[in-house]
């Protein structure tokens, strides 16, 4: 008999990456739950109460909380079959090493889009580069991280690299040009449904509206590709 999963709510931000692998993971593992969006600009009271970093994800299991992505994608992959980990150990602690690796890439990138100063925004974007030529170092497999198979690890850069997707509509930044096999493997997570439907349908113009009030040299090149658009028309 099939154990019977408990109530499960999360808690969300439209465009938390971090959100994403949580709704990732619920979509592969199929489980059923409830989902509620707060602003984080304006925090309710009762998510301050119960959030013990004030950030998102939670997720209420029943009458309790987790929070921390990787805490709530492990547990949500081990309450329910078939788990998006690999059973060896050595090769569990490995993907769970690169999956904090990801998570520096996503400090990485809040650096780069976050930027005053040319200097700063080179140095950023350089950064960024070589953290994807160490990765392209331990892709062997494609499409996803191991293969065929789709892992937790795969749930944990699709975020990273959908912000990818926004920073080519302002310009080539040359991110992926020498790390074809990272490229790939970003181009096959992106097309995956479960990638897909982590994000409303709005997100991008929700991500364009954020970059644009940064007040940085990202936002200042937006404006500046959208100026030379109005004046070409």
């Amino acid at each position: 008999m099939a154990t019977k999963l408990p109530m499960l709510k999360l808690i969300s931000f439209h465009l938390c990456p971090y959100v994403q692998r949580s709704i990732i993971t619920l979509t592969e593992k199929q489980i059923p739950h409830e989902r509620e969006y707060i602003d984080l600009s304006n925090k309710p009271d009762w998510f301050l109460k119960i959030s013990p970093l004030g950030k998102v994800p939670l997720l209420l299991v029943d009458n309790e909380v987790l929070f921390e992505s990787a805490v709530i994608c492990e547990y949500l992959d081990e309450i329910t079959p078939g788990s998006l980990h690999p059973a060896d150990p050595l090769l569990k602690a490995k993907h769970r090493s690169w999956i904090e690796f990801g998570s520096n890439i996503l400090s990485k990138i809040a650096g780069f889009y976050a930027a005053k100063d040319e200097d700063s925004f080179a140095a950023k974007r350089q950064d960024l580069i070589a953290s994807f030529e160490i990765l392209e170092t331990q892709l062997n497999a494609e499409p996803y991280f191991v293969g065929e198979k789709f892992s937790l690890i795969d749930a944990v850069y699709a975020p990273v690299f959908r912000y990818f997707v926004a920073f080519e509509q302002y310009q080539n930044f040359g991110f992926f040009t020498h790390t074809p096999k990272v490229n790939a493997w970003r181009e096959a997570l992106l097309q995956r449904p479960s990638v897909q439907n982590a994000v409303s349908d709005d997100y991008f113009e929700r991500l364009d509206d954020f970059f644009r009030r940064r007040d940085s040299v990202l936002s200042n090149l937006i404006k500046q590709a959208n100026d030379t658009v109005l004046v070409a028309n």
